[in-house]
């Protein structure tokens, strides 16, 4: 007979797939090499990684001395299950502390680094990973997308530096928009396709056009569709946007919205140097938004806090801005980097 499956046990099942995400070592090093000079003196801390297969912990230990790191600290989740033979809890979480090696050596054998064991599972919520976070300086990870709310109330909570990885959709949560309206958050230097892919374990499916079997045997899957988030900051963040686009004389291509005084602009590239209002653009804009150029006012919503809408229809999300530099008496557009 078949069994019956619960709703909560697929859904868990598909959420855990989510999860199995492990960050290419290409990848990481593209995106650490704008970071370089916030590193000196500092401890790391990856707190969603096994350091025996993480290229996290590859990156960072092979690179201690060229960073000037103080300390890399890494820990491992491991669910909890309970034996029903022996009726105990069969495996704990750990963690290791490196402090670099003694002797030259490229990359670090972790099969000489003391491992040490968690009571629990290692969760990053649990009390023993938290007491390592407070120790930390800067976080760097790709944390679960599915707790990834949680996960970055956690580093404004215990004011943390943290540059780490999560699906573009978290734009458009409130909680992580909230950080980048007010400036405490940001987008890193790579997005989308600028993230080649992700290492799966072998019963995830490999879907899409790019997925793939490297040279090493790892099963890749490239969704391009994730973002690095952080707040360390980089020089790419203070360029202006190029603008070269004219809102007069070009009115109608940029309709305005039925619940809010503002038009609406369907691609970055296409912001209006000489418009002073209020403009709607894509949410791939945050990739390119200088703070010193533009201001962010809201997300989505018009002043009847009901999606932004063009005759009857809405356009997909939409984050509501003004051009800073257009200052009353002063039109000319910077168009020259900070």
């Amino acid at each position: 007979m078949a069994r019956k499956v619960q709703h909560s046990l697929l859904t868990k099942a598909k959420t855990n797939k989510k999860d199995e995400f492990y960050t290419q070592l290409i990848d990481i090093e593209s995106e650490l090499k704008h970071y370089k000079n916030h590193f000196k003196d500092k401890v790391v801390y990856c707190n969603c990684d096994d350091p025996r297969v993480s290229n996290f912990f590859n990156y960072f230990s092979a690179n201690f001395k060229n960073l000037g790191l103080k300390k890399l600290i890494t820990a491992c989740y491991k669910k909890q299950e309970i034996d029903l033979f022996k009726n105990k809890k069969t495996e704990n979480g750990f963690f290791i502390e490196y402090e670099g090696e003694k002797e030259e050596k490229n990359i670090a054998n972790t099969d000489e680094i003391d491992i040490i064991q968690f009571k629990g599972d290692g969760d990053f919520r649990s009390t023993e990973s938290i007491e390592l976070l407070k120790k930390s300086d800067i976080v760097v990870t790709n944390p679960p997308f599915s707790l990834f709310r949680e996960y970055v109330a956690q580093l404004i909570k215990y004011d943390k530096q943290f540059l780490i990885i999560g699906n573009i959709n978290a734009i458009t949560y409130k909680e992580i928009f909230k950080l980048i309206k007010e400036n405490k958050a940001w987008l890193g230097i790579n997005l989308g396709r600028g993230i080649s892919g992700f290492i799966v374990p072998e019963h995830y499916e490999l879907y899409g056009t790019e997925a793939r079997i490297d040279s090493a045997g790892n099963r890749i899957v490239s969704p391009n569709n994730c973002l690095w988030l952080t707040n360390l900051d980089t020089s790419k963040r203070h360029e202006d946007i190029i603008l070269s686009k004219t809102y007069y004389g070009n009115e109608s291509e940029y309709p305005k919205y039925d619940n809010y005084d503002g038009i609406n602009v369907n691609k970055t590239k296409d912001i209006p140097m000489d418009y002073k209002g209020f403009m709607g653009v894509p949410i791939t804009f945050l990739h390119k938004f200088n703070p010193e150029q533009f201001e962010i006012i809201k997300f989505r919503k018009g002043n009847d806090e009901k999606d932004l809408s063009i005759n009857g229809k809405c356009p997909y999300f939409r984050i509501l801005i003004k051009n800073k530099r257009l200052q009353i008496g002063n039109t000319k557009q910077r168009n020259l980097p900070c």
